[in-house]
């Protein structure tokens, strides 16, 4: 398991981390993506900690990311644009290991917010993640894009997060605790 090489890769680059998969209480599949989402928004690089040394990390339509150090190598060039990330789960199911999430994802550059509809699919062994994808439609994400781009003149048209009873980050209807 990654656990242990994952502490001393994290202590010789300032381990800015709270916790692994390797290290969480809970190796519940859903419990682990969860967690992994959750630090996207905080710890990027720390997020790929999350993941199997061979992990493989698909967006529909785009080249495969293999490996966690390439996924984090993705994650900081991300992080030097400056780019943020929100993400709001609205359903999040199970078989087995594979997870299934049905999200609103946010990335966000300053002032801009491209808000957008995401299905992802996360595979769980012993703990990490081995395999990610995430389906989105291409053409809802580029009127997201346009968007985020009006918002930046016209701040009325900048995209609020889903409406409910969700909160910032990983979030889920109230009283819905079933896993």
């Amino acid at each position: 398991m990654a656990g242990s090489a994952a502490h001393e890769g994290a202590a010789s680059r300032g381990d800015r981390r709270e916790e692994t998969a390797a290290d969480a209480a809970d190796p519940a599949p859903a419990a682990v993506v969860e967690r992994f989402l959750d630090r996207l928004r905080t710890d990027p690089e720390g997020a790929a900690d999350f993941l199997a040394p061979d992990a493989k990390w698909m967006n529909n339509g785009l080249p495969a990311v293999r490996g966690r150090e390439r996924v984090r190598k993705v994650f900081r060039a991300l992080e030097r644009i400056d780019t943020g990330f929100d993400v709001y789960v609205h359903t999040i199911s199970v078989d087995g290991t594979s997870v299934m999430t049905e999200r609103t994802d946010a990335l966000k550059w300053g002032a801009m917010r491209v808000q957008f509809w995401v299905c992802g699919r996360f595979d769980v062994r012993d703990g990490e993640i081995v395999h990610w994808q995430d389906y989105f439609d291409y053409l809802t994400t580029f009127v997201a894009t346009a968007r985020g781009l009006l918002g930046i003149v016209l701040p009325t048209a900048r995209p609020k997060p889903p409406s409910g009873d969700w909160h910032g980050g990983i979030t889920r209807p109230a009283g819905n605790g079933e896993r």
